[in-house]
């Protein structure tokens, strides 16, 4: 394949003198976070990491997310975490847009560049930092793991992008694709991160409604995406989640390829009661 791109958030903050107008919307089914809201302004501070910054674009919430947090962390040179995770039983999926990371996982090192997909099982020991003379930014996916008895705990996983053959989705000559970093059959893994591709003129054909929640951040590229009865116009940069049973389909009009970065929620029964 062709080597990506991927978008990373600039920050700064918007001139007096601009437009309020934006694609931000936020509804009971779903939520656009487009990029021009990711300024320095909305940031956040994270407890024991060093010269680092995140954009939080998704977290448990009634009436939002409910079984996962996204951020975008920024990390100046000499940055990083030697106690990055402080709540228990929180596994982590981490992929690079921008920069090196020195990634230790245990007793283990590993050296993150731009495609760098990381997983991180639970009550795990890691740590990371930026070793080198750029920011480096890396989205940060968390969500509390749901263990079943009889099932081992996931193995750590460090794979890049470039590394992976995307799997073709039937019938479509290759105009939507799958990049997979988890095998979604292995029972031990709840969640799925993918990299969806569309080349132009691919398409979602149908209304998927189903039961997985979704958070999209799109990485390349533009498309016209159905919200339930929507249609939003998106780019690289922008951030969508989806509720659980929210329609969506897709338009990939090019002249370029469409791709993001996909989260949700797979292999465990449905809880029957809430809370």
């Amino acid at each position: 394949m062709s080597n990506p791109t991927y978008y990373t958030p600039k920050g700064g903050l918007s001139k007096q003198s601009e437009l309020l107008t934006s694609q931000a919307v936020f509804t009971e089914s779903y939520a656009v976070i487009p990029k021009t809201v990711m300024q320095d302004i909305v940031t956040s501070n994270i407890p024991f990491w060093q010269k680092s910054r995140a954009w939080i674009l998704a977290r448990p919430l009634t009436g939002f997310a409910e079984t996962f947090s996204q951020y975008i962390m920024e990390v100046q040179p000499g940055g990083g975490s030697d106690k990055p995770e402080t709540e228990a039983n929180a596994q982590a999926a981490l992929f690079v847009t921008n920069g090196q990371l020195e990634l230790k996982i245990e007793d283990q090192v590993y050296d993150l560049v731009e495609g760098s997909f990381a997983y991180i099982p639970p009550n795990t020991k890691w740590q990371l930092f930026n070793k080198g003379s750029t920011d480096a930014t890396f989205h940060w996916i968390r969500k509390a793991y749901q263990a079943v008895d009889g099932i081992d705990l996931p193995d750590p996983i460090i794979v890049n992008e470039q590394d992976i053959k995307p799997t073709a989705m039937p019938d479509t000559e290759g105009k939507w694709a799958t990049t997979l970093f988890v095998d979604p059959k292995d029972m031990r893994h709840d969640m799925a991160i993918t990299i969806v591709t569309f080349e132009a003129g691919g398409c979602i054909p149908f209304l998927e409604t189903h039961v997985m929640e979704h958070g999209l951040y799109v990485l390349e590229g533009k498309a016209a995406y159905r919200l339930n009865k929507d249609w939003v116009e998106v780019e690289a940069g922008d951030f969508m989640w989806l509720r659980a049973f929210c329609p969506q389909a897709c338009y990939a009009g090019g002249p370029g390829k469409f791709r993001y970065l996909l989260y949700k929620d797979i292999n465990r029964h449905m809880k029957l009661t809430l809370g």
